[in-house]
Order: structure tokens, then C-alpha cells, then sequence
């Protein structure tokens, strides 16, 4: 009979536990014994789940405090001197790298974060300088594998790979990739000797960087990490595990190399069934075969899953396949068991990371079953699929339908635009603005809190976000700043708020999912056509915008990062979706411009997300409806009104062409924790639009100080137009704190002041 397994599962827990005691421990509620307790108990409970639906390969040290590659890291001893050097413990070094630190043993920024591949989850990333020693420093898969093993769990172990860790790192010396081959190798050798030791029967080493374009110099580097390692792995079993994609550029090597096991995706690899049509499959090595959907909440369709699954067959022996999810379920929600207000028939459609756990369970045995047809298990799938998932709007379908080019191009051209915007406006030059939110204190959350709950009426909770706006806006004018926000306190998150005024979206009650360390966000669920009900952020704009005599932001999202934060429907393309969300935010550009808002940004934060991972599907899959959907919300407004956009966490110096295309006037970026790499690919490509480039990181609560923010303004400026050139922060503030925020915009207030006086001498 066939086995089934998961490649990973969500750590936060079904009630953001592990989010809640680990700002608990930041704040020094606990202390980091009661921390670590907590979190075994949590994993404990998470095996025993796994067990109990019947999952065979189970996982273990899939759970981190606040990021895997981050962990692997510390794992490696992958710690670059200046955490080292603020002499503190191990748990608080780790998230010193994480979030920064400031403080009596000193002040150092946080490491990079970048998205994880085509998700909405951010890693660490890994810096390997000259001084890095790649050794074993740490015990956490194996003190986690014991944990499993004392409730008589046997876990396969899961790690980053050593080939996807040296992709994803970046080298600041002399040394690149090539160099830490030796000492990984090494390391690796050393951790399949210690679960030998433990008894450990699987290791799965997760290497989704397989699925990039490779050339022969990264395949050349897979090669020589996997020659030296497999050889030394013992009586321990490795399981290659890769998701998003496909290996189409290192299959051949990977059959070739002796794995015991190796996972492929079917739903995200195009070519995965073809490429064991074409090729083969190495003989007494397991199929980990990645078929029930890690990235979406849809029930699985048991016909089409099958039929995969007995075309497999016909090229691997059934007790070769191990069914599995496409990728680590810590994508989607924890479990349905908590949405206690969704309608039982909305809820049968759907499935979060546990009810995946008993799909596998099902497909396990329907698969070992010549006559699983007559299951009756089967025939309810088959009725279910045939149900419809969400309600169509013909009007919605004809709207879309009947777009031409007209309604995608924005006229007059971006330079006569530029010219008469500077004359409306009045900018300085070198303004100053922020991204739009402000800190969601406390008593913003109350107030929300009780207008939910229905302790408050209206016209109360209206009047509540009212003096919070004004309360904004007096403090933005005497911050100095130039460009002002409403601050966004009628909002619990960028995409859900929006989605709530769109008809088609449907709401979770605790839906939540880790976007990096303790940040969770509440994806909606796109289940119909999707329209404006309503004008949904016009009333606060145009109130913020009365209470003063500088320019106001309207502050909206984009459809592709609607969409791409959102989860889709399967049943139609991306493009339809895309188009329909845009045709609706058009509809509050054209309010918003009619109440007098002179600027309005269109937030694009997740335009790269599904970007392909591969170059060749970049247009054809992705940007030839992306671009279009961001010009369709805009293409309607009047010369004088400027459109600003802003993406973060992302490497977007491969679209920078694209992204001019998108011909919005001023564009904002995460910069300051990629050391401002992105101003060069601005330069190199000879960027029309106004930028923005993160002068300060808000991902961490380190104040930075006027110096530091001038100096990045002047590497700015050695590459961008001062005309051209927007003073903000990294992203929106409402995660931080009001301690760390007001100081931190007041520097770079007073950095901008410092920069425009230098430019005056």
C-alpha cells in the first residue's frame, strides 16, 4: 500500500500561539525557557495530529521561531561577526539577526529579507563573508527529532539543502558559492552522522532553488555538493525535496545521484510528468509525489489527483509513490475547525493544512483501491467538484470582456505629466512622505475590536477613526513632513479591508498564515466575479485631506496584489481575476480624484510574488496581464493627478523595464535592507518614473539616526536625478511602535532638510 507524507506544516498554531509568546518574550513577559516550553508543546501537539490522520513520513524541525533559512544559519555558524560581537545568548543573537538590535551591547541592523520564492513568505537571507566558517554549531533538528521520538513519533527531519542555502546567500568578500563547497559538505556529512546515531531512519533536505533556470556552473555546484555528501550519508536515507516547479535543468543529475527519495511537484511543475515520461525513474528510489495543493485552499479534485497519480504508475511501481503536498503547508490556514461562522456549504469546498492531512489520508487509500470509483468517499468528491464554487455576474464578465487598448494607456505622456504635476503640487525637491500606514496602537485595535463586537454604534467607531486621522495629520505637520497620509487606522490589513468592499471574496475567522517571523496575515478566498459595492476608502481621504493644506495620499491596493494576497479561484485564469479587481479600484480612482485627492497610491507590494520562476514564462504566464491590470486602474485620471505605487521585499532588478511600463509617476521600494541594490538597476536602466528607495528598514524597531539616513540620501543621489528622488521609509508602519516611529521620521525629516541644504551651499 501506498504511504503518504507533508512536506512541512504551519508553525504558528491555530490560534497564533507561537506569534503572541514570542513578542511576549520581546517585550519581557517571559522569559526564553517559558518561550522554548511553549514550543515543544506546540510541536508536540502538531505530530500527534499528523499521526492521528493517518500521515506516514511525518516531519520534524519544519518548525522555527521565525524563519527556516534563518535557523539553517545558525545551524551552518553562518552568524556574520556583528551579531557575534554583541556578546548575547544564542535565542536572542538569533533574533538580533532577525530583527535587528539596539541596545547597551550595541546597535546593528537586521539581516536582508526577501520573498520566498513565488510566496507570500520572507526568509532571512544568509551572509557569507570572508570570515564565515561553515561548521555544525547547533542542535535544534536534533533535539526536535527526539522530542517526535519520545512520543513515539519517527519524524524525517527536515533541512534547507546546502545547494538552495549557497543560492539564496549573499557573499559581501572575496568568496563566493564555490568556496563553501569543502566545509558544507562537511557540515552536512557531520548532521547525517548524528542522525545515525539517533536512529534516524529519513532526512529531507528541501532544495526548491532546483526549480530556477540553471546553467552548468549552478549545476556544476549541485553536482559537487551531492557527489561528496550522498557518500557519506551512512545507513541514513536523504529524500531530495523540491516545490514550485519543475527540475527540467538537473533531472538527468538528480536520478543519476542515488537519492532514496526524491519529491517533485505536479501542480506548479509543468514538466514534471513529462520529464519521468521522457526519462525514467531511478529504480528503488521513492516518488515523493507533490499532488495535493500546499499553496491553496480548494478541497482537492480526487478525479484529476488520480488520474495523475495512476499516470505516474505506468513509469514508477505503485509502492515506489509516497503521495504528498506540492510544497510545505505553511502557506495555507491551520484549519477549518475554527471558522465557526462560515457556512457549512462554503466550508465543504474548502480545505486549511489539517483537513489536507485527511485528503492525503483519502487519496492513500483510493489510490491502493482498483475499485475506488464506488468509494463513496470518491462519488462525493466527484459531486462536490461538479458544485459551484462561488456565484457569477454576467455584467462583471461583459465589462471585462470589452476592454481595448484605450482603457490600459494613461494620457498625456509621463514627461508632459511630470511638468504639469511639479506645477500643481509645489513640492520641495527631495520630498518627504511615508508609505501610508501608521501604528496600530492599542487603542486603535480596541476601538476596532469593539465596533465587531457591537459594543459601540457607527457614528461612534466613525468618530473614533476620525480623531485617530486627525491626530495623524497634526503629527505629520509637525514632523515637517511634505506628502501626508491618513494613516489607515479603518484598516486591519491591505488586502482583506479591500476585499471586504469587493463583492466575489469570502473572509475566514482565524484563515491565518505566516508572512515572516511573527507577522501573520488573514488571506481572503476569491469564490465569484468580483466587483465594487461600495466607495470604500473616499470618506477618510477626503477627511484627512480637509484637516490640512498639504497634499493628502489616497491610499489604495492594486489588483495583482489583491489577487496574488488573495486565494484564486481554479476556475478561471489569473487574468479574468486581475481584471475584474482593477476594474473595481478604478472605480474608487475616479471617487477619489473627484474629492479633490491630488495623489493616489496604488500599492503593488506583491507585483513580483508569481512572477514565474523561470524567465521564459515571465510574459506569456504573468507580466502580459500583470502591467495591463496596474494601467487599467489608472489610465482614467487627469494629468494633474499623480499616481504613486510602492512594492517591497522583492528583487525587482530583473523587471525594472516592466516596471516602468506600469507607468505609474512615483514609485516607492524596500531598499535599505538590500543595501540599495535596487538604485543601481534604476540607474542602469535609465528610470523615467520618480522613485522612492527605502531610506530606513521598519521591519525593525532600531531607530536610525539623521547621519545614517543623509548618507543613504547621498548614495542616492550619486545615481538618481535629485528631481526624480523621493525621501520615505521602507514600507508602511503599522507594525511598529509609536516610540520607534516618531524619532525615526523626524530623523529622516531632518536628513532630507540636511541633504536639500547641501545642495544650496
Amino acid at each position: 500500500m501506498s504511504q503518504c507524507a507533508i512536506v512541512g506544516y504551519p508553525r504558528v498554531g491555530s490560534q497564533r500561539e507561537l506569534k503572541f509568546w514570542t513578542e511576549d518574550y520581546f517585550k519581557g513577559r517571559i522569559s526564553a525557557e517559558t518561550l522554548r516550553q511553549n514550543a515543544a508543546g506546540l510541536r508536540q501537539e502538531q505530530w500527534l495530529v499528523q499521526q492521528q490522520n493517518g500521515i506516514d513520513c511525518i516531519p520534524s524541525n519544519d518548525f522555527s521561531f521565525y524563519d527556516g533559512v534563518l535557523d539553517t544559519a545558525c545551524l551552518l555558524n553562518a552568524v556574520p561577526q556583528p551579531y557575534r560581537a554583541l556578546g548575547l545568548g544564542e535565542l536572542d543573537t538569533y533574533f538580533a539577526m532577525a530583527r535587528g538590535y539596539q541596545g547597551e551591547a550595541g546597535d546593528v541592523k537586521a539581516l536582508a529579507m526577501r520573498k520566498w520564492f513565488n510566496t507570500n513568505y520572507h526568509y532571512m537571507v544568509p551572509v557569507l563573508d570572508d570570515t564565515a566558517e561553515i561548521q555544525l554549531a547547533g542542535d535544534k533538528p536534533f533535539s526536535e527529532y527526539e522530542e517526535a521520538l519520545a512520543l513515539g513519533i519517527r519524524t524525517k527531519s527536515v533541512l534547507l539543502g546546502p545547494f538552495t542555502f549557497l543560492m539564496l546567500a549573499d557573499y559581501t568578500g572575496r568568496r563566493g558559492r564555490t568556496d563553501f563547497v569543502h566545509s558544507m559538505v562537511e557540515a552536512y556529512t557531520e548532521i547525517f552522522e548524528r542522525f545515525n546515531k539517533l536512529g534516524a531512519e529519513w532526512v529531507q533536505l528541501d532544495e526548491p532553488a532546483l526549480v530556477l533556470d540553471l546553467g552548468k556552473e549552478e549545476i556544476g555546484l549541485f553536482r559537487s555538493l551531492y557527489t561528496g555528501l550522498l557518500a557519506g550519508r551512512g545507513g541514513l536515507k536523504v529524500l531530495l525535496q523540491t516545490y514550485f516547479g519543475d527540475i527540467r535543468d538537473v533531472y538527468a543529475e538528480v536520478a543519476e545521484l542515488g537519492f532514496d527519495g526524491i519529491g517533485l511537484d505536479f501542480l506548479e511543475g509543468k514538466k514534471s510528468l513529462d520529464l519521468i515520461h521522457s526519462q525514467g525513474f531511478p529504480e528503488s528510489t521513492l516518488l515523493f509525489a507533490g499532488i495535493v495543493n500546499g499553496k491553496n485552499v480548494w478541497r482537492n479534485d480526487c478525479e484529476k489527483t488520480l488520474r495523475i497519480l495512476n499516470e505516474l504508475s505506468e513509469y514508477v511501481p505503485r509502492e515506489q509513490i509516497v503521495i504528498s503536498t506540492s510544497c510545505s503547508l505553511l502557506h495555507v490556514p491551520y484549519t477549518l475547525e475554527n471558522e465557526q461562522n462560515m457556512d457549512s456549504d462554503i466550508k465543504g469546498h474548502l480545505a486549511f493544512a489539517r483537513e489536507k492531512l485527511g485528503e492525503l489520508n483519502e487519496l492513500k487509500s483510493l489510490f491502493g483501491d482498483p475499485e475506488y470509483r464506488s468509494d463513496e468517499r470518491y462519488t462525493a468528491n466527484m459531486a462536490l467538484m461538479l458544485s459551484k464554487q462561488g456565484h457569477a455576474d454576467n455584467a462583471v464578465r461583459e465589462a471585462a470582456a470589452g476592454l481595448t487598448e484605450r482603457d490600459f494607456t494613461r494620457l498625456p505622456a509621463f514627461e508632459e505629466r511630470e511638468k504639469v504635476q511639479r506645477e500643481a503640487l509645489h513640492l520641495p525637491i527631495l520630498p518627504t512622505t511615508t508609505i501610508g500606514s501608521f501604528p496600530q496602537t492599542g487603542d486603535v485595535k480596541a476601538l476596532r475590536r469593539k465596533y465587531r463586537k457591537g459594543e459601540i454604534t457607527p457614528e461612534e467607531y466613525e468618530t473614533g477613526v476620525k480623531d485617530k486621522i486627525a491626530e495623524c495629520i497634526a503629527l505629520q505637520e509637525e514632523l515637517g513632513l511634505d506628502v501626508l497620509v491618513h494613516g489607515e487606522y479603518e484598516r486591519n490589513d491591505m488586502v482583506e479591508y479591500f476585499g471586504e468592499n469587493l463583492a466575489g471574496f469570502l473572509f475566514t475567522q482565524k484563515g491565518w498564515v505566516q508572512s515572516y517571523g511573527t507577522r501573520c496575515v488573514k488571506p481572503p478566498i476569491i469564490r465569484g466575479d468580483i466587483k465594487r459595492t461600495r466607495p470604500i476608502t473616499v470618506k477618510y481621504s477626503a477627511y484627512a485631506q480637509s484637516l490640512t493644506d498639504r497634499p493628502v495620499k489616497g491610499m489604495l491596493t492594486g489588483p495583482v496584489t489583491i489577487l496574488n494576497w488573495s486565494f484564486p479561484r481554479e476556475d478561471i485564469s489569473h487574468r479574468d481575476m486581475a481584471y475584474q479587481i482593477a476594474l473595481g479600484i478604478r472605480e474608487e480612482v475616479r471617487d477619489l480624484e473627484k474629492s479633490g485627492i491630488r495623489i493616489i497610491q496604488i500599492d503593488e507590494a506583491a507585483l513580483k510574488e508569481k512572477l514565474p520562476l523561470r524567465r521564459g514564462d515571465w510574459h506569456e504566464d504573468y507580466l502580459e496581464w500583470a502591467i495591463p491590470a496596474f494601467r487599467l486602474v489608472h489610465a482614467v485620471v487627469k494629468p494633474a493627478t499623480q499616481i504613486h505605487t510602492h512594492m517591497c521585499y522583492s528583487e525587482f532588478e530583473e523587471i525594472v523595464q516592466e516596471i516602468d511600463a506600469m507607468d505609474a509617476d512615483v514609485i516607492s521600494f524596500e531598499a535599505s535592507r538590500s543595501n540599495l541594490s535596487i538604485v543601481d538597476a534604476l540607474y542602469r536602466a535609465g528610470f523615467k518614473t520618480q522613485v522612492g528607495p527605502g531610506v530606513y528598514d521598519i521591519h525593525s524597531p532600531r531607530v536610525p539616526g539623521t547621519d545614517e539616513i543623509a548618507e543613504a540620501i547621498r548614495k542616492m543621489l550619486a545615481k538618481i536625478k535629485k528631481e526624480k528622488l523621493w525621501i520615505n521609509p521602507d514600507c508602511g508602519l503599522k507594525t511598529r511602535g509609536e516610540k520607534e516611529t516618531v524619532p525615526s521620521l523626524r530623523n529622516m525629516v531632518e536628513a532630507a532638510r540636511r541633504i536639500r541644504g547641501e545642495m544650496e551651499r
